[in-house]
């Protein structure tokens, strides 16, 4: 067992902590020829440009708003699918339906992001088809910002809810039988049966999953939100993450420290966040990562 551990230890050690210390850049004005030792000492000054830039309200509102959204919207749906799934007798009907859910999470999302794009194209996406064919004009879905933060939500849900509810089934496995059995014996429904005895039992679970939510607040994720952003939607659509690929990489002069410090100082909220939470579900008497 130790010899199996020694791997993912290594993996963990040389891809996690090692780089940690390239974070020492976000002080410096970094000149790779330099290296770390080389490069001049600035101290908070590439953290005061972002601060004080004219983008730094807008990716953090961005952010912040993709995030809760996702969070409130996205949340409860594993749960949702978990306790209905719990209930049906039907083999073929359980297995059928967790197939239909769980296979958009393993197409590739460069695919996925494709297919949704070509649905909603106003011109020839079927989407559209339907709303002309119905007396109404066509939508541009990807052209106006007011819509990007719901087909980033949404699209997510639609994508993981079915992989998501795998934990909430296993913890629900795991309830005592004995629980449900002296429930019908009281004549309790379905319905009284996951509200007294399904949910408090997948609580724990549901709390440590919403603590690591929270932990990952200003991190929206980059790959989806860049396939979906366009000139069009970029007053909604630009995040901390995307910002800091044009920043960091497509500029003309590659700003290393000044990206750096925008990762940082993420990596930093994030922290916070996790510790506020955990230390409030602690509090709260539910279960807690430490």
């Amino acid at each position: 067992m130790y010899l199996l551990s020694i791997l993912p230890i290594l993996y963990i050690l040389i891809f996690k902590y090692i780089p940690m210390y390239g974070a020492v850049i976000a002080f410096q004005d970094y000149v790779p020829h330099k290296g770390f030792f080389g490069s001049d000492w600035v101290g908070l000054k590439h953290f005061k440009n972002f601060f004080n830039s004219y983008e730094f309200w807008k990716v953090i509102k961005n952010t912040l708003g993709l995030s809760f959204y996702s969070l409130l919207a996205g949340f409860p749906f594993p749960i949702l699918l978990a306790l209905c799934l719990n209930y049906v007798n039907r083999s073929f009907v359980k297995k059928s339906v967790q197939l239909i859910t769980y296979a958009p999470h393993f197409i590739s999302m460069v695919v996925m992001m494709g297919i949704i794009i070509q649905l909603l194209d106003p011109k020839t996406g079927i989407v559209n088809m339907i709303i002309a064919q119905l007396g109404f004009e066509k939508i541009d879905f990807f052209g106006n910002p007011d819509n990007f933060k719901s087909l980033y939500v949404w699209s997510g849900i639609w994508q993981n809810v079915g992989f998501g509810c795998i934990i909430y089934l296993a913890a629900l496995a795991a309830i005592d039988p004995s629980l449900h059995e002296a429930a019908v014996m009281d004549g309790a429904s379905k319905v009284q049966r996951m509200r007294h005895v399904d949910i408090p039992g997948i609580l724990p679970v549901a709390v440590i999953l919403l603590i690591l939510s929270v932990g990952n607040l200003m991190d929206v994720g980059f790959e989806k939100v860049l396939l979906m952003q366009n000139p069009l939607n970029l007053s909604s659509s630009e995040v901390i993450d995307t910002y800091v690929y044009k920043v960091g990489l497509l500029s003309t002069g590659i700003k290393y420290s000044y990206a750096s410090a925008i990762g940082l100082f993420t990596s930093v909220i994030n922290l916070i966040l996790l510790y506020t939470v955990n230390k409030a579900a602690k509090k709260l008497g539910q279960t807690s990562l430490w």
